[in-house]
């Protein structure tokens, strides 16, 4: 099954290709780097939409060897021109909507990842990126804070790293993407996607209610909560909210008794 979008040509901006427990979406504008123009973020936004509650992880990639090259600046540009102020609020929109969004979101960080790229890697749960992949934030150069691409990473990244990012428009590798904590794990280009396949798989293979449980709490600590006590009566509540709308809880303890091992046990 493939979702299609309306927009000029009829072209598929991303492409979805859905498998057991996860979909991946490819964006498919690779001639401009994947730059996000208005047209692929009204597809991208439809396409989270159709895919809610339908997949328990969703995989961000793109093209070829081109993640995200960020967003269209000359639309941005000519959107400019016509004095349209706030012509991005929808990019802002979108990002909110995948860290509200149930499903765990994983970025497969295939290339260049720039502006957007950073936002989109940001905003994703988990990140696996190719060896080759490279990051960065050139916006400062174009006289712009880069909006949301730095509270993107100042929300995950120490300021001084952070720093680096906004005020430099140094582009980082993907080694050091990986020891800041941008992303997870760095692998070889052709093993990228089957790495990803493996792990959004195993996070798919786990109770969706749990999932997103373990989505808003990874949120909700140290975002909203930074008190310990508050946070541990926080995760109690979590699990609360999960035994109302999932038995997943008591099946896994039921095995555990009967002397079945459940994923991850030691």
């Amino acid at each position: 099954m493939h979702f299609k979008y309306r927009e000029k040509r009829m072209k598929s901006w991303i492409v979805e290709e859905p498998n057991e427990g996860f979909v991946r979406l490819r964006f498919n504008r690779t001639k401009q780097k994947n730059a996000m123009n208005a047209a692929m973020r009204d597809s991208l936004r439809e396409v989270l939409e159709r895919a809610r509650n339908k997949f328990r992880v969703i995989v961000l990639t793109g093209m070829d060897d081109v993640f995200c090259g960020g967003i269209d600046l000359k639309e941005v540009a000519q959107q400019a021109s016509e004095n349209r102020r706030d012509a991005l609020a929808d990019w802002r929109d979108i990002n909110a909507a995948i860290r509200e969004h149930p499903s765990v979101f994983i970025a497969q960080v295939n290339g260049i990842a720039l502006g957007g790229g950073v936002t989109l890697t940001g905003v994703c749960d988990l990140a696996i990126a190719a060896s080759d992949a490279a990051f960065g934030m050139p916006e400062v150069g174009f006289g712009m804070y880069p909006n949301p691409a730095g509270p993107a990473s100042q929300m995950t990244l120490g300021r001084k790293r952070a720093s680096w990012l906004v005020l430099t428009a140094e582009r980082i590798s993907a080694s050091t993407a990986e020891a800041w904590g941008l992303i997870n794990e760095t692998v070889p280009a052709g093993a990228l996607e089957s790495r990803v396949n493996e792990i959004a798989a195993r996070v798919g293979s786990f109770d969706a209610a749990t999932l997103t449980a373990c989505k808003r709490m990874l949120d909700k600590v140290p975002l909203n909560v930074s008190q310990w006590r508050n946070a541990f009566d926080a995760g109690e509540q979590a699990n609360l909210e999960i035994t109302t709308t999932s038995d997943e809880a008591n099946i896994g303890l039921t095995r555990f008794a009967k002397g079945q091992r459940n994923i991850g046990q030691g």
